[in-house]
């Protein structure tokens, strides 16, 4: 059926509305494509003019006493929201803007940083002819020597789709990857089999041999303190996190037919129109998983790859569903008879949407239904499936491969 209905899911969009606000710097990409120019108003600043967070992006070993600040040169910020993940649990880091909304600090109580700890900035803010920006940047801070950490996905108490992947990412590099394995233990109720795969010497997921069942309480538990991952480098998390999965919605995505088949609980919810990646920039094929929710966010081409090809400060209803940067994402830019009939992007999927995102459109109405950890699944694209370490795409991989690639089984 065709989408005419209202958005609903107000609880959904209440719990992702406050963090997916903050978009992140992201884009659509595909290595060595040629880009569709995208022509917008205006010349927008880049985000570092507009918006400049202290420390720097992706900065690494970053002291206790690092200063955290983000300021503006003009205009004014209109939100911040700074969050610490320690040992996986997941705080918001107190702070206010300045009275003239040219700055933000943390509380007083808050200043000093949090050692092994991961922190994301995200920002909105208006700058001196009005257009809204946003940043987004991340930061680690300095890892005692000898010492190693996981930093884990999915959030402590999250509820998340059935094709969520439990993912750990190591600071350093792990050469005892077996005794690393034994001191995670993923269990659930519903009990499944659940089995780890090494992706290199960093980053270990694990999954069950079939998405979770709805429903599906999921109990994950480090025992890494004084684990031994590499000689001389001691684990130092001791912890118990749990996730429960939500109901089961698989969205389908034929490029070639420029549809989107939502179905919940295995009942087609709707048929949506999309426009897929453009000839020379097409979609990966495969099985993906939405990491991330972003209500508004800044896709820049210089960011993955693309130049200055484009650089649109304000794209609604976003979903990441790589690390490479293919989102399924609002369009308000394109024709609306673009959707369902051509395909214009650099790679993403587009939904047809509003400037600002609209209350009434195809992509709000998606985004309103969406849990990080549903699988959008793309098909009849003319390119190779997505890799099995690019974002959560480990689903891809058949039991016999996935297995293999454990260090204990």
């Amino acid at each position: 059926m065709t989408l005419l209905t209202r958005r609903a899911g107000a609880g959904l969009a209440a719990v992702a509305a406050w963090v997916g606000l903050l978009g992140g710097l992201a884009g659509c990409t595909k290595d060595g494509k040629s880009p569709v120019e995208i022509q917008l108003p205006g010349k927008p600043r880049s985000p570092d003019e507009a918006i400049r967070i202290t420390p720097d992006d992706n900065a690494k070993g970053v002291p206790a006493d690092a200063r955290l600040v983000v300021t503006v040169p003009e205009g004014r910020l209109e939100r911040v929201v700074v969050t610490k993940v320690e040992d996986a649990q997941q705080e918001e880091v107190p702070g206010a803007i300045a009275d003239d909304g040219l700055s933000w600090s943390p509380d007083p109580d808050s200043a000093r940083l949090a050692l092994a700890a991961k922190y994301t900035v995200d920002a909105v803010a208006l700058d001196g002819h009005n257009r809204r920006q946003a940043r987004h940047t991340t930061f680690t801070t300095y890892v005692p020597e000898e010492r190693f950490i996981g930093y884990f996905k999915p959030e402590n108490r999250s509820t998340v789709g059935t094709g969520m992947i439990v993912s750990f990412k190591f600071n350093r590099a792990i050469e005892r990857r077996a005794e690393v394995e034994r001191a995670i233990t993923v269990t659930s109720d519903p009990a499944v089999q659940v089995v780890g795969h090494w992706f290199g010497r960093d980053r270990l997921d694990f999954r069950p041999k079939e998405y979770w069942k709805a429903g599906t309480k999921v109990t994950v538990k480090m025992d890494l303190r004084d684990v031994e991952g590499a000689p001389g480098s001691y684990g130092i998390q001791s912890k118990t996190v749990t996730f429960t999965v939500g109901r089961s919605q698989i969205s389908r995505v034929d490029a070639a037919a420029h549809q989107m088949e939502v179905r919940r609980d295995g009942e087609l919810l709707s048929t949506v129109p999309i426009s897929a990646g453009a000839p020379k920039t097409t979609t990966y094929n495969g099985k993906m998983v939405v990491m991330e929710l972003f209500d508004v966010t800044r896709m820049n081409g210089q960011t993955v790859g693309f130049g200055g090809e484009y650089d649109i400060p304000d794209v609604p209803h976003a979903m990441r569903l790589t690390a490479s940067g293919t989102f399924l994402h609002g369009n308000y830019w394109s024709s609306p008879d673009t959707f369902g009939t051509t395909n214009v992007s650099h790679g993403c999927v587009g939904l047809r949407d509003d400037k600002g995102g609209g209350s009434d459109t195809p992509a709000g109405w998606f985004f309103d239904r969406t849990l990080i950890g549903d699988v959008v699944e793309v098909v009849n694209s003319q390119d190779k499936t997505v890799a099995a370490d690019n974002g959560l795409g480990g689903w891809n991989m058949s039991w016999a491969d996935w297995v293999a690639g454990s260090a204990i089984v």
